[in-house]
């Protein structure tokens, strides 16, 4: 591909990644929820094949979050929106799901781990966007042996999908009892769980492939050298916004964002069957 064509792909991918950065802030996702099909084009407009494209966009993903989330979770910090409690409660079970899930996806075929992606955002765009704020399953956020077992889960599809665990683990924890800007505050700081060791993963992963030329294992140095001071630059504005919108209207603007993109996942992995 020409370099002249790939000016337009660079532009789109610049402003996704500014555009990532404030729904890391404002709903606690890290972004990858809308980064990773955006970098999925990308890379096979590229020229990456298509085989491997979901990948290197899913760990490419991960990385920014690293970023992201410091950028993000110091914001929400500052509001005292960060349940430390729970952090500590569920930062070894995350920890390890997510290691194990980006070692796992390294092996899985590109249409699996789009699969993954679509029918997850799917699920919790149901549950965020219907009013169902009094649902509750339980009066409180589980510690202990049941809290590492979500947290493990979460940890190890969000490591699959490319994301920062605020997808699944804000309604997991309002689902439990927890507020939504504190659930959206501490998703922010999970992040690092998720993306720290799910990195780790992807950089030692050995794929059977010809990528791109700074490729380390599955993540693109140079569209991390891209969208990560992007996503760093907006993030702060993301949460000083999500602190002035009522409840309601923070969960419907998650479920709205997830339906999307998981329309735009699950057509991806029918079209790559």
């Amino acid at each position: 591909m020409e370099p002249a064509a790939l000016w337009p792909l660079l532009l789109i991918l610049v402003a996704t990644a500014l555009f990532a950065g404030v729904l890391a802030g404002l709903l606690g996702v890290g972004g990858g929820i809308v980064l990773v099909p955006v970098l999925d084009v990308a890379l096979r407009t590229g020229g990456v094949s298509p085989d491997w494209s979901m990948h290197v966009a899913v760990a490419t993903s991960l990385a920014t979050i690293i970023p992201t989330a410091i950028a993000s979770s110091r914001a929400h910090a500052a509001r005292g929106a960060i349940d430390w409690s729970t952090v500590r409660a569920w930062a070894p079970g995350m920890l390890l799901g997510a290691l194990v899930g980006s070692l796992l996806a390294a092996r899985v075929a590109d249409a699996t781990l789009a699969a993954v992606f679509g029918v997850m955002a799917a699920i919790v765009a149901i549950k965020m966007f219907l009013p169902l704020d009094h649902l509750r399953v339980a009066q409180a956020v589980p510690h202990g042996l049941g809290g590492n077992t979500i947290a493990a889960a979460i940890g190890g599809l969000s490591a699959m999908m490319g994301i920062g665990g605020g997808t699944l683990s804000v309604p997991a924890m309002t689902l439990t009892g927890g507020p939504i800007h504190q659930a959206v505050g501490t998703a922010a700081f999970f992040g690092l769980f998720i993306a720290l060791p799910g990195t780790l993963g992807y950089l030692l992963a050995t794929p059977a492939a010809v990528l791109p030329p700074f490729t380390i294992g599955l993540v693109s140095v140079a569209a991390l050298a891209i969208v990560a001071p992007c996503t760093m630059l907006t993030a702060p504005f993301g949460a000083r916004l999500a602190h002035s919108l009522p409840r309601r209207r923070l969960s419907q603007a998650f479920g709205v964002f997830l339906a999307l993109v998981a329309a735009r996942m699950l057509y991806r992995a029918w079209t790559s069957l």
